[in-house]
């Protein structure tokens, strides 16, 4: 029985010594990638990029894409095998360290990199309640489902604007909506914005407006010619009942058209109620 336990202790001691062994990292232990200041290394994400830290000033950086970034040596003179700089790319969901190593021979420099599943670590981000893989997922689903409200709707220029459903997921509302062109000309999208503006303006009254940013619009259509339907994800919010919620979609054409649709308060509490069904259909 004491050989027995003392096993066991042995063990337990073993994972923990392997456990912190794995918690800690030195640069000799990183994925290396070889850099050179005649080539842009270019790395990939798998999802949009959160923070992106380069450990010194040898190294220039950027980021033209949610999930691309770009370094580069900012000048020669290094020598080859010289420990540059380290970068830490933190993603939604993720973070993945290298150690960039300079190489005086330009074929040696890595030109496009693919973060593996491998040299991902798994990362909790607080400030992210929902990843934008979860969101487009969600979004999707709503925009294949039917319209459950049928009484929220608009018109101008021979054009039907609707709300077709409204989810809250998280901390997130989920905007379904469509539009019915009646017309032969083609309605090629300038923009589409959310806004919280007074219900009623009075001419003695200045009228606020609130502009808010989607976190995700689901669809990147840039043009329509009979039918449209997108799905446009905001935060919660709540908002007092003389406000409306309001989706705006503006042409890029010099006739400018542009149709809104505005949704009350009441609407937007009835969202709770489709929390559930959403995330449990299949």
């Amino acid at each position: 029985m004491n050989r027995h336990l003392t096993g066991l202790f042995l063990l337990a001691a073993g994972l923990c010594a392997a456990y912190e062994a794995k918690a800690q990292k030195t640069y000799e232990e990183m994925e290396l990638l070889t850099v050179n200041e005649q080539v842009t290394t270019v790395i990939t994400a798998s999802e949009p990029v959160r923070l992106v830290d380069i450990s010194t000033d040898k190294v220039a950086g950027d980021q033209p894409l949610d999930n691309i970034i770009r370094l580069k040596p900012k000048e020669a003179g290094h020598e080859d095998g010289e420990v540059l700089a380290i970068v830490t790319i933190v993603t939604e969901r993720y973070r993945t360290q290298y150690a960039l190593l300079y190489t005086t021979r330009m074929k040696e420099a890595v030109t496009d990199k693919e973060i593996l599943p491998a040299e991902r670590e798994g990362y909790h981000n607080p400030a992210v309640s929902m990843s934008t893989a979860e969101m487009t997922g969600l979004a999707r689903r709503i925009w294949n489902s039917p319209a459950k409200i049928r009484n929220v709707a608009s018109k101008a220029h021979r054009m039907t604007m609707r709300l077709n459903n409204i989810y809250a997921a998280g901390d997130y509302f989920f905007i379904d909506f469509s539009i019915e062109n009646r017309t032969n000309i083609r309605f090629d999208i300038d923009e589409i914005r959310v806004k919280l503006a007074d219900k009623k303006v009075s001419k003695a009254t200045n009228s606020q407006v609130i502009e808010l940013q989607p976190a995700m619009v689901l669809e990147p259509a840039q043009s329509f010619k009979r039918g449209y339907r997108n799905v446009i994800v905001v935060r919660k919010m709540t908002f007092p009942n003389d406000k409306v919620l309001t989706v705006e979609m503006t042409e890029k054409q010099i006739s400018g058209r542009n149709i809104s649709l505005h949704i009350d308060y009441e609407d937007v509490l009835a969202a709770d109620s489709f929390d559930n069904s959403l995330l449990e259909e299949e």
